[in-house]
């Protein structure tokens, strides 16, 4: 018998991980946890919530199906997203088995009326790190962050407080500045970036995905279901007739004519793939073709729409799936990639001299 047995089968997918990124070894489950809903403070502005017992029971099934990977910040639900997670972590004694990503510059003490002055409270100066930072290892009851984003950094790092980098929502031409000014001064550069990305929008195709490529950074899209816009016929009728109509604060909750075309695409290709009328797996894993390591975040607050969004694991899409998906609203990259490319193949003035051969890119992890 050798000492070194292979590994069991995880109980899903979760559970066979993926190298963050090619700048970051750490390894992590495919999907995160968007841990958003996560607290007790925010359902009064539509944004949902869930108490304690509700967000220990989720957090236990993620664990449960191999997952290790939560994302959260220091505002979420004014600051119980922490609490909670650091209380459930410290319970179950699995901390260093998680890879647990969090954020500042966000006003994470809103909701505390005992501060008078709040403004080095928020935004990126120095002051606002060390507090939102500290802040967070208490609230998550830990000695360090696996991923910090900047919403920092190389001191933390440093001090071990910190192991990765991470940014979100920041346009390419500053993490790229950023990125480079750390390279060249010996500094820790970001290794993953986060922002919204979706199949009904794919702003983020334009820069940070070509941007990514490019600095082999990791990307974790959060909005990867439109806000619940990505629903069938028979799932809205459903919803009409049980009043549950999803976040209002992101306007009316009923689908526009160009999101009805956009799921009944997906509907098809859902149909074709196995995964029956769930739509919400084609649409994650529609990204999780796009590039190399995309690692999207489910939101969310119940069990059963965790589970059933495992199923994006199990899909395989093929060139043309992906190429209909991408037909049924048209994207313009703009200028000048509409003029030179995107660096998948020579552009017009070079394919025009001779016939060359291309070294294949990076693909993405398919099932």
């Amino acid at each position: 018998m050798s000492l070194f047995q292979p590994a069991n089968d995880p109980p899903t997918k979760l559970g066979i991980y993926r190298v963050l990124s090619s700048r970051a070894g750490v390894r992590v489950s495919p999907l995160a946890l968007g841990a958003m809903s996560i607290g007790d403070k925010w359902d009064a502005f539509g944004m949902g919530s869930m108490n304690k017992e509700s967000s220990f029971k989720l957090l236990d099934a993620y664990f449960d199906m191999g997952g290790n990977y939560i994302d959260t910040a220091n505002n979420y639900q004014d600051e119980t997203s922490e609490q909670f997670i650091g209380e459930w972590t410290e319970k179950r004694g699995i901390r260093d088995q998680l890879i647990i990503a969090t954020k500042y510059t966000s006003h994470f003490k809103r909701g505390n009326d005992a501060i008078a002055q709040k403004v080095n409270y928020v935004g990126n100066s120095t002051k606002s790190m060390h507090l939102s930072v500290e802040a967070s290892l208490k609230k998550l009851r830990t000695s360090y962050i696996d991923i910090l984003y900047l919403h920092c950094l190389h001191n933390l790092v440093a001090a071990r407080k910190v192991l990765y980098l991470g940014i979100s929502d920041t346009p390419a031409w500053v993490v790229s500045q950023a990125n480079q000014y750390a390279i060249d001064h010996g500094k820790t550069p970001f290794v993953i970036y986060q922002g919204k990305w979706n199949i009904l929008d794919r702003s983020l195709e334009r820069e940070i995905v070509p941007m990514a490529k490019s600095l082999g950074m990791a990307i974790s899209p959060w909005c990867v279901i439109a806000e619940g816009k990505l629903r069938t016929d028979a799932e809205e009728q459903q919803r009409r007739e049980t009043g549950e109509k999803g976040r209002m604060m992101f306007g009316d909750w009923q689908r526009t004519e160009v999101e009805v075309k956009v799921c009944k695409a997906l509907e098809k290709v859902a149909a074709e793939v196995g995964v029956g009328s769930n739509i919400r797996a084609v649409a994650i894993a529609y990204l999780m073709h796009k590039t190399p390591y995309v690692f999207p975040i489910l939101g969310g607050r119940k069990v059963e729409h965790l589970k059933a969004n495992l199923a994006a694991l199990d899909v395989s899409l093929s060139k043309e799936q992906m190429d209909y998906l991408d037909s049924v609203v048209p994207f313009d990259p703009g200028f000048p990639t509409t003029m030179i490319g995107d660096g998948s193949n020579y552009n017009i003035f070079l394919a025009s001299t001779a016939k060359m051969a291309k070294l294949p890119a990076l693909q993405p992890i398919k099932p």
